[in-house]
């Protein structure tokens, strides 16, 4: 059992306690532990359940904050930790632009994560692979006590990717974020400014949709014979289905049923031993596997249906892959304009190819934190990016700020915003950050590429990872260090089957093997990192106003701000270049630092091509000050720490009354709301509020002593 030095029993946010624990609460961030009841003993807990648990819920506070004992939910967080522990295995999140919770939807590097294939490069990889490498298999190496407090001590922190600037001169405060995913939630904004909402479950009106009973006319071991024909899975050539009411109609309702849930398949009626047989077999191979049924869909309909996916707890990338399989489809036949948070409830627009709404309404019977509504037909899908934004409402609960810190600090961000950093999740979770490889990758050593990627590292990881990685250490063998590997389709098992198969003296081609986003990914790390030390180094040179030589946009097209014009531009004009071969640079210091920053990586700034033509950055540029829009706060007194603080779209559309919230609680929580372009981080809004250090590793130092 975890005690602190005061005795108090202190178990992880998804675990319930063991004991009544009578100790008043040490001073700590994370909200653990606060009198809960345990049913049976724990003596030791393992590691990649605390890790998550942590992971899940980073409490953002300014300082030290004596928590009251509070008993915890047993709903969400119940419902939670079920469901991860019954896929603890699932690995997945996110890309270029930002986290889920994020604006962007960042592939942020997580070790021994499946990666999606790629889907003509316009898709994130990162999250899923194929179906016999969806499941991650638990560590079995149970976590020490005595090390937990030792596992994020070799992350990074807020200073070491160059986030070190506010704009605002408030007094920061301290409250909790995601003490429960509800307490996030994500609406995507279209690219026509309207924001998405589930709020109709009603199916298109459509004559040529098949019966709703091709849904139940199977029986569960029809479908499962079904689909491994589907699959290739057994030797057979054909699956026959005995008619029992032999009439044509019955018949025709299970044609329908086959060739509709199982794309791929064709059938046939057969007569044996005088009895009537729908014989279901393959007709195109493999091939059709990847494509539904072209002839069966109505020329009169839009090729793909529109729907808006509301989820809760689960990535997008994670939702998607439970759709493909459920419906029996690849994921690629999905499409989206950005990734969203895990842990948060998002709703977002999806786009799939040839699926009905019929098909698609009869999931919400049988997946659970999902919900699908507002379905429509359109010829298009959705490219990655389309998107306006997100809005984003938010609560911090217990928090210390007084009224007036509250206001000061939401009247700040709102008339002044915050600093476009590139948030945390961007450089990774791991004692080796992304944008070291991504520096590697540029600097065109790929023996330290391999190195980075497979060796040992300290810190928390998956116990097979470990494995893989000392395997790797001590034979340099990528057969063997792959066996160590249940799930072969993460970054480490991808590059592991690239030595394999290119060898040791080809490290280009077998870095070529894993999906070309995942290796962007690191690149656009390297290059988020540049900038936001040099934009921290810009603000502390030159303050919040523009001066001569700042960049601004014209056109799409960057200029150099002339002295004569200073007085027309403010900083939210401003934008700084990510590195690249075609961008220019301040005319002032802080154009000589970027080429000081980049030299010192023995890097040559003017000239960032690449010999391989995927890893040469052509740049961009990024506002430095980003003003949020539709900003609105409350704060709210509330008793009890489970009950949530506003109704979601789920909750209206299911008619639940709004939250009773006291006069006079025990505890405060601020409610913000605020929309935000693509490509810029709520948690980088949150921290300007708050005026904390949002990495995992400073929230865990300033707890180590209550996990001794």
């Amino acid at each position: 059992m975890l005690l602190t030095p005061r005795g108090r029993c202190l178990l992880p946010l998804a675990l319930p306690c063991q004991r009544q624990c009578q100790a008043p609460a040490p001073k700590v961030l994370f909200l653990l532990a606060h009198k809960w009841t345990l049913k049976q003993p724990v003596k030791r807990i393992k590691h990649s359940v605390l890790q998550e648990t942590l992971y899940r819920s980073v409490p953002f506070n300014m300082e030290a904050v004596e928590m009251t004992s509070l008993k915890r939910p047993h709903s969400e967080d119940d419902v939670a930790n079920v469901d991860e522990i019954k896929r603890q295995k699932i690995s997945e999140e996110s890309s270029k632009t930002g986290s889920n919770s994020e604006q962007s939807v960042d592939v942020t590097e997580q070790p021994g994560k499946p990666l999606l294939e790629d889907k003509k490069d316009d898709i994130i990889l990162n999250e899923e692979g194929e179906e016999e490498d969806n499941e991650l298999e638990e560590s079995d190496e149970e976590g020490d006590p005595e090390s937990f407090a030792d596992m994020m001590k070799h992350g990074l922190i807020e200073l070491d990717v160059g986030i070190t600037k506010f704009v605002s001169s408030h007094k920061g405060f301290s409250g909790i974020l995601k003490e429960r995913y509800s307490d996030f939630v994500v609406h995507e904004i279209g690219k026509d400014g309207h924001i998405s909402h589930l709020d109709d479950f009603s199916v298109p009106v459509d004559d040529e949709d098949p019966s709703e009973e091709i849904f139940t006319v199977l029986s569960n071991e029809d479908k499962q014979h079904l689909e491994e024909l589907q699959l290739f899975k057994n030797k057979e050539t054909s699956v026959a289905i005995e008619v029992i009411e032999d009439t044509k109609e019955k018949r025709t309702i299970i044609h329908h049923a086959v060739k509709s849930l199982f794309p791929g398949l064709e059938t046939k009626t057969e007569d044996r031993d005088g009895k009537k047989y729908i014989v279901a077999y393959h007709a195109a191979g493999k091939k059709a596997l990847a494509n539904p049924r072209k002839h069966s869909w109505p020329k009169s309909r839009g090729s793909y249906c529109h729907f808006v996916l509301y989820k809760e707890n689960k990535d997008t990338m994670d939702a998607i892959n439970v759709l493909s399989k459920f419906l029996r489809v690849k994921p690629n036949i999905f499409s989206y304009m950005g990734t969203k948070d895990k842990r948060a409830i998002t709703v977002q627009e999806i786009a799939v190819l040839r699926i009905t709404a019929q098909r698609l309404a009869h999931l919400n019977k049988c997946l659970m934190n999902f919900k699908l509504g507002n379905f429509s037909y359109k010829n298009h899908p959705l490219k990655l990016g389309e998107l306006q934004g997100n809005h984003f409402t938010v609560v911090l609960r217990n928090i210390t700020g007084t009224d007036d810190q509250v206001q000061q600090a939401m009247h700040s961000l709102r008339e002044i915003g915050f600093i476009n950093y590139y948030g945390m999740q961007r450089f990774g979770t791991t004692a080796v950050p992304t944008y070291q490889v991504g520096r590697a990758i540029l600097q065109n050593n790929w023996n330290e590429v391999m190195d980075l990627i497979l060796k040992p590292r300290p810190g928390a990881e998956k116990g097979y990872l470990v494995k893989c990685r000392e395997e790797w250490a001590k034979t340099k063998d990528p057969a063997a260090a792959l066996k160590k590997l249940p799930v072969k389709r993460c970054v480490e098992g991808q590059l592991l089957r690239g030595l394999s198969k290119y060898g040791l003296k080809n490290i280009v081609s077998a870095f070529g093997i894993i999906p070309r986003n995942n290796r962007l990914m690191y690149i656009h790390s390297y290059q988020s990192y540049i900038w936001n030390n040099m934009v921290s180094k810009r603000i502390e040179e030159y303050g919040l106003k523009a001066v001569s030589g700042d960049l601004v946009l014209k056109g799409g097209t960057a200029v150099h701000i002339e002295e004569a014009d200073v007085d027309d531009y403010t900083i939210h004009d401003i934008v700084m270049p990510l590195p690249g071969f075609d961008v220019i640079y301040p005319k002032h210091k802080i154009g000589d630092a970027y080429k000081e920053m980049l030299s010192a990586d023995n890097l040559d700034i003017s000239n960032m091509r690449h010999k391989i033509r995927d890893y040469s950055l052509s740049g961009a540029y990024r506002k430095i000050i980003i003003r949020p829009q539709n900003v609105r706060w409350e704060v709210v007194a509330y008793d009890d720490p489970r009950i949530p603080l506003f109704n979601t779209d789920l909750d209206k559309l299911e008619g639940k009354p709004p939250p009773i919230l006291a006069t006079e609680g025990k505890f405060k929580a601020l409610k913000m709301e605020f929309s935000l372009p693509p490509s810029t981080y709520a948690t980088m809004a949150i921290r300007e509020v708050l005026k904390m250090d949002t990495s995992i590793k400073k929230q865990t130092q300033l707890n180590t002593i209550w996990l001794r």
